[in-house]
């Protein structure tokens, strides 16, 4: 004797299940290209810090507090990368130089 046919409502529950095992599947394909990125973003250097650095004031439209060398140990988190001309500039327009890492000296303001 054979079996009924499926109804409507059995098929949809069938279809359902695929498309979970489906996108089981492609999660766990993410998550193993997730994996690979993550290990191969690991495995590459930090890019150089730039030469020459801007830290800026607090709040929107502050002034720059100060001009450092890229590889100024003091941390601050406002900070924008400034080429050789922009840090001259800078210091030419009154932003004072950090005393820590003398970029006045390395652009050639002070002997």
């Amino acid at each position: 004797m054979s079996e009924p046919a499926p109804s409507q409502l059995q098929m949809l529950h069938f279809l359902r299940r695929v498309q979970l095992q489906q996108l089981e599947q492609t999660e766990r394909w993410i998550r193993d290209a997730e994996s690979l990125h993550a290990a191969q973003a690991a495995r590459r250097p930090p890019p150089p810090p730039p030469d020459w650095l801007l830290e800026r004031g607090i709040g929107q439209g502050a002034r720059p507090v100060l001009v450092h060398t890229g590889s100024c140990y003091m941390h601050f988190t406002r900070r924008k990368p400034l080429s050789r001309d922009e840090a001259r500039q800078a210091m030419i327009d009154g932003i004072p130089a950090c005393t820590h890492c003398h970029p006045d000296t390395a652009l050639g303001f002070l002997d």
